[in-house]
Order: structure tokens, then C-alpha cells, then sequence
């Protein structure tokens, strides 16, 4: 009782985000029962009888194996359509997807990101599935209210919601109690951009030379540094998601005015000083530099006990559990002056426009999306799905283990602690600016304040052209 009662307020909490952040009512389809061709006509479809391969992929390892499972089960209700599951690292597979929508293979139906699907839907790259979710009768409202919102430009619809996520810290146990800390302190800790508050302080004293002196210690040597205490995420790009958006929303900073609005503020000063103080503390020894974190990998190092703790996405619990030699914990992001703050996001399936089998893709989408493969994969505890009961089952599988993993609910939890991925058009081409731009700040090339105002100036202009 007490654990159906947690689940609705979360999703409760979770609808009123989405929809406070723009989510708002999708705009009718012109159509009510045809499906839009590459060619930009319309034509009824329907279902070969021949045996037909779907090909499918994601970059999620970790995730496979779940959605391997899902299309065994899709293929024994459909004999045949059989699904390949393929998968690639996220440099690799968005490569691999868009040299494919150029050389016209690319795969049937793809996982899809709210960073990619705008510019990708301008392109007219990936299906309009709208006509088909009317003509099928597709319940859009099986979803976490306002996720497939997400999705929808305009009345066109380009995929159904697979998942959801938040961000939070997660921490080496047994360095903590080496150090004395109670991992209670992660419930009430504080940070600001000045003096980076009592999480500066936990990061400093996790920090150790090789003489054994912490960050804390007068004697402490930043050259010779054997545990850092912080492992951060890297540069972080536009959108900085496990990097540094978190600390930057409890500092005021927000990206836009909400989805599809047309004006970034990366000039804001808020984020200037937050990537001071990101940066300072590399600069102090207290977090690896960013070359090291490029070439191994933040995870890699968390669980190669390189360092004590990072802040990371819920889709990688599984990782730091299944693959650490040590107690993993996950704790709350630290408060800031404008509180606890998380980035929340989700994906979807898409279907590349180019598809010779655009109904047998369709029904692997409505599958992937459905009830019964959402409770597959929560059944693998490797994500929270975008459907209640798949939800659910993630949360009693971690319980079942003894992997607490409320920090990322809690956060969900929280009216006022998430905010949404920026969604807007001209994705490739911010990412392209803003993604060098970080670069040159986090390796202590560019003052922060400097280059983030001429950055903004070339992202806003692109809504210009």
C-alpha cells in the first residue's frame, strides 16, 4: 500500500512537470486513417505476410538485452516480423544513423533523443506516426502524462515514450566510511558557486595525495593526488546533463523559456560562475583533469575506485551495481541557492522514413512502447519505463536487491527539483558551437563569462537565419 501510494504521487509529480515545462496539447493530424510515404503521398498500409526483418537500434548496451527480450515476445505474436536488435556506442550510432538516412540505410526504427528528433523531423528523416497512432487507436494516456507530448510538433508525432530519467550522485560507500562521512550527508547537503558549500567540503575531504592528506588539509599535495573525491562527467556540451546542468538550475540558470522557443542564456552569469567553481575544482585536485576523464571514461574511473563519487543518469545504475567491486550508494543532488535541482528526460522510438516496411515497423514501435514490453524491461531494473506498471517493477527489482535507488524518484518527486532537456530546433548546429565552447573552459582555456557570451550571440542567431 505504502509503495502504490509512493508510485502515484511520483508520477502525479512527474505529469505536473511536463506539463508545467511545455507539454502542451498536440495540435489534430490533417489525416485520420492514411500514413505519410517518403515521397510525401499517402497510401493505406498494412502488414506483409511474407517474413520481414525489422532492423532496430539503440547505443544502450545495458538496455539490449531487455529489448531483445521484447521483440522475442513481439515475434511470437507476430510469426512474420522478426526484430534485429542492434546496438552501438552514442558516437558510433548517431554516425551510423545519419550516414544512413543519407546513403538510405538506415535502420527500420531507431531510439531517438530529444536533442536529435527536431532536426530530423524539419529533414523529413523519420515518420509522422500520428495518422497511425489515430488510425490504431494507439491510448496515448497509458504514458506518464505529458511524455508523449514531448514528442508532438505541430500535430505530428514522431515517436511513442520508451523511458525516464533525473540525475544523482552516486558514491563509493566504502571510501565514505573510510573518511568518516555518514552518507546521511548527501540528504542535506548544500553547494554554491563561491566556496562550493558542505559538498565541496565531503569532495575535499574524499580527496587524498599520496602522503594520505585530504583536501582539507593544509599539507594536502594536488600534484600527487591518488583519490580524487569528485569524478565529474566531462565538459557536458550544450546541455551538460550529467556535467554540470544540475548545479547550474540550483544556481537560477535555465536554458531556454521552454520547448520550441527560439532564445538560449548561456550568457546568463549564473552558469558562468557555476563553471568557475566546475572548473576550480580541478584546478584545486580535488577531480581528475578533463583529458583523463575523456580517455577512460567518468564510470570507468568511479568504479576503477579512481575517485569517491560523480553525479550520473538513472540509466546507469545497473553499470556502477553489476560491474563495482565496492557498496555503491546513490545520493541526493547537493541544494543550491535555488534548490535541488535535476535535468529530466526521456526517449522515444523513431521510424526512419526511408523504411520498406513501414507497417511492420510501426507495429514493433507500438510494441516497444507498449504495457508488456515496458514491464519486460522493468523487470531488468535497467531504467524507469514511461508506463506505471513498468515503473514499478523497476523499483521492486532494485528493492529486491537492496539497491536503493530513491534519489532519483525522490528528485522525480519533487515539484519544484526538475527541469526539462532543452528542446528546440538547430540541435546539430548549437552542439556544434557549444560543444568546442565547453571544451576550451573546462581545460582552462577560455574564462567562462567570455566565451559563453559569444557563444550565446552564434546560438541565437541561428533562430535568426
Amino acid at each position: 500500500m505504502k509503495k502504490n501510494l509512493f508510485l502515484t504521487a511520483l508520477l502525479l509529480l512527474l505529469a505536473m512537470l511536463i506539463v508545467a515545462c511545455g507539454g502542451g496539447e498536440a495540435e489534430e493530424a490533417d489525416s485520420d486513417t492514411a500514413t505519410t510515404t517518403d515521397s510525401g503521398s499517402t497510401e493505406e498500409t498494412a502488414a506483409s505476410d511474407e517474413a520481414v526483418t525489422i532492423r532496430y537500434a539503440l547505443w544502450d548496451s545495458a538496455q539490449q538485452p531487455a529489448y531483445e527480450q521484447c521483440a522475442t515476445a513481439f515475434t511470437a505474436a507476430n510469426p512474420n516480423i522478426v526484430v534485429l536488435v542492434e546496438q552501438a556506442g552514442w558516437d558510433d550510432y548517431w554516425n551510423t544513423v545519419q550516414t544512413g538516412f543519407v546513403s538510405g540505410d538506415a535502420p527500420d526504427v531507431f531510439t531517438d533523443h530529444l536533442a536529435k528528433f527536431p532536426e530530423f523531423a524539419v529533414k523529413e528523416q523519420i515518420v509522422d506516426i500520428q495518422p497511425l497512432v489515430e488510425r490504431d487507436g494507439v491510448d496515448t494516456g497509458i504514458y506518464i502524462e505529458g511524455l508523449a507530448d514531448l514528442w508532438v510538433r505541430e500535430g505530428k508525432r514522431y515517436g511513442l515514450p520508451k523511458d525516464w530519467d533525473t540525475i544523482a550522485v552516486v558514491y563509493n560507500a566504502d571510501m565514505f566510511a573510510a573518511a568518516g562521512i555518514d552518507p546521511a550527508v548527501t540528504d542535506t547537503w548544500t553547494w554554491n558557486p563561491q566556496d562550493g558549500g558542505t559538498f565541496e567540503e565531503v569532495v575535499a575531504q574524499l580527496t587524498l595525495d599520496a602522503n594520505g592528506n585530504n583536501g582539507l588539509s593544509p599539507d594536502f599535495d594536488k600534484e600527487n593526488v591518488v583519490q580524487y573525491g569528485f569524478i565529474h562527467q566531462g565538459s557536458g556540451g550544450f546541455s551538460g546533463q550529467t556535467q554540470w546542468s544540475h548545479f547550474a538550475a540550483s544556481n537560477g540558470f535555465q536554458f531556454t523559456d521552454g520547448p520550441w522557443t527560439t532564445k538560449y542564456y548561456y550568457d546568463d552569469p549564473a552558469l558562468a560562475e557555476t563553471l568557475d567553481w566546475y572548473v576550480g575544482l580541478i584546478e584545486k585536485g580535488f577531480a581528475p583533469p578533463l583529458a583523463d576523464v575523456t580517455s577512460l571514461g567518468p564510470q570507468q574511473l568511479v568504479i576503477s575506485e579512481v575517485g569517491a563519487m560523480t553525479t550520473d543518469g538513472s540509466w546507469q545504475i545497473g553499470n556502477y551495481v553489476d560491474n563495482s567491486s565496492f557498496t555503491v550508494g546513490f545520493g541526493l543532488l547537493p541544494i543550491g541557492p535555488d534548490g535541488r535541482k535535476s535535468m529530466f528526460n526521456g526517449l522515444a522510438d523513431s521510424i526512419y522514413i526511408g523504411t520498406e516496411h513501414l507497417e511492420e515497423a510501426w507495429q514493433w514501435v507500438k510494441f516497444a512502447a507498449s504495457p508488456e514490453c515496458a514491464n519486460i524491461v522493468g523487470d531488468t531494473g535497467v531504467v524507469f519505463p514511461a508506463i506505471p506498471s513498468g515503473v514499478e517493477r523497476t523499483l521492486a527489482v532494485r528493492e529486491a536487491a537492496g539497491v536503493d535507488v530513491s534519489a532519483f524518484t525522490d528528485e522525480a518527486l519533487d515539484p519544484n527539483g526538475t527541469f526539462l532537456f532543452p528542446i528546440t530546433d538547430n540541435g546539430a548546429e548549437i552542439a556544434a558551437i557549444m560543444d568546442p565552447t565547453m571544451d576550451s573552459i573546462v581545460l582552462g582555456e577560455s574564462d567562462p563569462a567570455t566565451a559563453l557570451q559569444e557563444a550565446n550571440e552564434q546560438v541565437n542567431a541561428l533562430f535568426d537565419e
